[in-house]
């Protein structure tokens, strides 16, 4: 089994749908890229709940900051609400963590050159983030306006030429790539993110596009760069305890987009399957 069908197993959006307006290797594709644009990454994520964070997103972007500073790249982290979290679960001093403000257009758009022009990315990465819309306003998948609390990150994405975007529901960065499409998927977003991307990873759930990504850079690197079960447990388990919720109860619960625990490991385990298969068995960090 293909990575790309890994990923977007039991699907129960409908995100599926959108994969054949992608090339098949969309994945494989993505990582290729990743890997011509070595140096430093800036990572973005963290999607607003309730006042609270989504458990989805936060340990995909953990895991894929471990991934390449193993490979070498300077990593930043960048969210808004959950900047201490997201620093407690990555615990490791050399991954930067960035508080990105809540501001206006103007002070957003100047934070976001700040930033890029001080870490000068290679490659800038949305995983599970919501993404502006046309008129510019950040939507949950219920369609309520959440603009008030959500940092203005796009204005990492515009005009860079190594961006990714990772999704799952049409509303993340990354989606305006396919935005003439998503409304023609009647259990996807009505008005998606208008934010494209150079690369974008569909997935049945953001962190496993992440994974599936991994998994294909470990592939390149001959490597497991990928998280075990054990630790991406304990990192779900870790985020709930501090705050996080599932995104689609809104409950604080030891899941993700309604998965279990159990149900998420089992597509982590089938991607390291499919290391070991390519006779990739090392597990390379801890």
């Amino acid at each position: 089994m293909h990575i790309e069908d890994i990923i977007l197993s039991r699907d129960r959006r409908g995100i599926s749908s959108l994969r054949s307006h992608l090339p098949p290797n969309f994945c494989q594709q993505a990582a290729d890229f990743i890997l011509q644009k070595s140096g430093a990454a800036i990572i973005v994520t963290g999607f607003y709940i309730n006042g609270r964070y989504e458990t989805d997103g936060p340990p995909g972007a953990v895991a894929l900051g471990k991934a390449l500073k193993s490979l070498g790249y300077q990593v930043c982290l960048v969210t808004d609400h959950c900047a201490d979290i997201l620093e407690a679960i990555t615990n490791d001093k050399d991954i930067r963590v960035v508080d990105f403000p809540i501001a206006d257009h103007e002070e957003s758009r100047r934070f976001a050159q700040r930033l890029l022009g001080e870490i000068k990315p290679g490659v800038v990465i949305a995983i599970e983030r919501c993404g502006f819309t046309q008129g510019r306003q950040y939507l949950n998948m219920r369609g309520i306006d959440i603009s008030q609390s959500t940092a203005k990150m796009d204005y990492l994405f515009f005009n860079h030429c190594g961006t990714l975007g990772i999704g799952d529901g049409g509303n993340e960065i990354g989606m305006g790539t396919l935005y003439e499409i998503i409304p023609q998927v009647a259990t996807l977003v009505k008005e998606p993110c208008a934010t494209s991307t150079n690369h974008l990873i569909l997935a049945s759930v953001s962190n496993w596009g992440a994974y599936g990504l991994i998994g294909y850079l470990s592939l390149l690197a001959k490597k497991n760069l990928l998280p075990t079960v054990e630790e991406e447990q304990e990192i779900i388990k870790k985020l709930v305890d501090l705050g996080g919720v599932d995104g689609i109860s809104g409950h604080s619960e030891y899941s993700v987009d309604s998965f279990s625990l159990k149900e998420n490991s089992q597509v982590l385990a089938s991607i390291h399957q499919v290391l070991a298969d390519a006779g990739i068995k090392e597990k390379f960090f801890l």
